[in-house]
């Protein structure tokens, strides 16, 4: 198959120029203050609001199955993709009549006429490609989390569904939750006063990191291991990369960071704003740039932006966790024994979860999404924030497609600056290589996406594709 390149530029680099030339368009930053997606008009697609939406989707197993269930419950999925024949085996007995193909490439040119919107739920690696085929055709598009495996790509397909004025969503599915935005409603409202330091942690890493590649095996039948390679560079197959382990290798996933965080530093990013770090810099447990580290802690550094202070973010994972006097005051839940008495229980930080400091008070919020709601150290019960209940994640998608608001979870207000704000980290982490020995600080440029002082990670933020899976 020929390369395909974004119809409005010669190169994804001249691409990523052009839209940095472009005032901070893809933050959806003017003069320094955030423009709600809700406002930003010119993004709001024209697809008729009594059609049925036709789904092409790309990637039918693990979050793919909930992903292209969704569409099926809301338009009609006409055409599935996946390189591994028994999840289309599946797919052909899950939506009645929906053409099925290995190659998403193919699917789209032969259907491309006959599809209005497609979802992407592929390994890290292929998110970009799949995702920049859509949208150049003119197809809204809904793609997992973390948007894309490199920062560049996140800038660029922002910028590209700006251009073709598409409804677009990313899948950290928590952004719908009311308790998540109420959470940020609150703090947004200056419940905390002003907030100058931020903790974040996860469970993950849940699958092998640290080590080597595998032992070269035999492709299992039912998979296409070029066509799942995609823009990855060629390797033998090995046991593990598929269909989960993939995650733990910088080749294709984006480690326990990219995994989560697009879900656990969800909630503060939307109170805080928290695009364009001025650095980054990570500890580690080492690794050999084949896979990522067994456990990382990575330091952000923000520089104040309109109304939000300058701040610091710590991010832990892979069983680390922030220092237990953080949390002195907080008080332990309450149980009931046997003969029905409370009692109060020691105090136990969650395997996940969010502590944000203010100046005023702190905010403990246990779990990925604040789904258990949130506690103040006060222990005064928070003041009612107002904020925008969502319809359902994948609902405002639909909605946009037919016309409605974009989905706040869009890729050039959100979910761009979101991913891209993430994947700094692991540039931080790809220089902490050695155990436990803090890695150099990366200065970063967030308009010219460039590592002012680490050149050597300019093959992070600007992979390059395979010939004929370049987007």
């Amino acid at each position: 198959m020929a390369e395909r390149r974004s119809p409005s530029a010669s190169s994804r680099r001249d691409f990523l120029a052009a839209g940095a030339a472009g005032a901070g368009s893809i933050a959806g930053i003017a003069g320094g203050v955030w423009i709600a997606p809700e406002l930003q008009a010119e993004d709001k697609p024209a697809t008729s609001a009594n059609s049925e939406i036709r789904f092409a989707c790309i990637g039918i197993g693990g979050k793919g199955q909930s992903d292209s269930a969704d569409a099926g419950r809301n338009g009609k999925v006409v055409a599935v993709a996946d390189v591994d024949s028994n999840q289309l085996k599946r797919g052909e007995k899950a939506f009645e009549g929906a053409k099925t193909f290995q190659d998403y490439r193919k699917m789209l040119d032969e259907m491309g006429k006959e599809v209005d919107a497609v979802t992407v739920s592929t390994p890290d690696h292929t998110h970009f490609a799949a995702a920049m085929m859509a949208l150049g055709m003119g197809k809204h598009c809904f793609c997992q989390k973390p948007l894309t495996r490199a920062i560049s790509e996140a800038r660029l397909m922002g910028e590209l569904a700006r251009a073709k004025k598409l409804a677009t969503q990313m899948g950290n599915q928590g952004t719908a939750e009311n308790s998540l935005r109420k959470a940020a409603a609150f703090i947004k409202s200056g419940g905390l006063g002003t907030v100058k330091e931020l903790h974040v942690w996860t469970n993950r890493p849940v699958w092998p990191q640290g080590g080597g590649r595998p032992e070269e095996a035999p492709v299992p039948p039912n998979l296409d291991w070029n066509l799942w390679l995609g823009p990855a560079p060629v390797r033998p197959y090995g046991t593990g990369y598929h269909p989960f382990s993939w995650r733990g290798f910088w080749d294709f996933g984006t480690g326990a960071l990219g995994d989560m965080a697009c879900h656990t530093f969800n909630m503060p990013f939307m109170a805080l704003n928290l695009r364009d770090p001025s650095s980054v810099q990570a500890l580690s447990s080492g690794h050999n740039k084949e896979t990522y580290p067994k456990w990382s802690i990575i330091d952000f550094e923000f520089p104040a932006i309109g109304q939000r202070a300058g701040m610091k973010v710590k991010w832990y994972d892979g069983g680390k966790l922030p220092d237990v006097g953080l949390f002195a005051g907080f008080p332990g839940e309450v149980k009931k024994d046997a003969d029905g008495k409370e009692e109060a229980q020691p105090f136990k930080t969650a395997s996940s979860g969010i502590l944000c400091i203010g100046d005023k008070d702190t905010l403990y919020a246990p779990g990925d999404y604040c789904e258990k709601g949130f506690k103040l150290k006060s222990g005064t019960t928070p003041a009612d924030a107002e904020f925008t209940p969502s319809p359902g994640h994948f609902i405002e998608w639909v909605n946009a497609i037919k016309g409605g608001p974009q989905a706040m979870s869009n890729f050039p207000d959100y979910s761009g600056p979101l991913t891209e704000t993430i994947l700094l980290g692991n540039l931080a982490v790809w220089a902490a290589d050695a155990p436990e020995t803090m890695g150099k600080k990366i200065e970063w440029d967030p308009v010219k996406l460039v590592a002012k002082n680490a050149p050597e990670v300019e093959a992070i933020i600007r992979p390059t594709a395979r010939d004929g899976w370049k987007a």
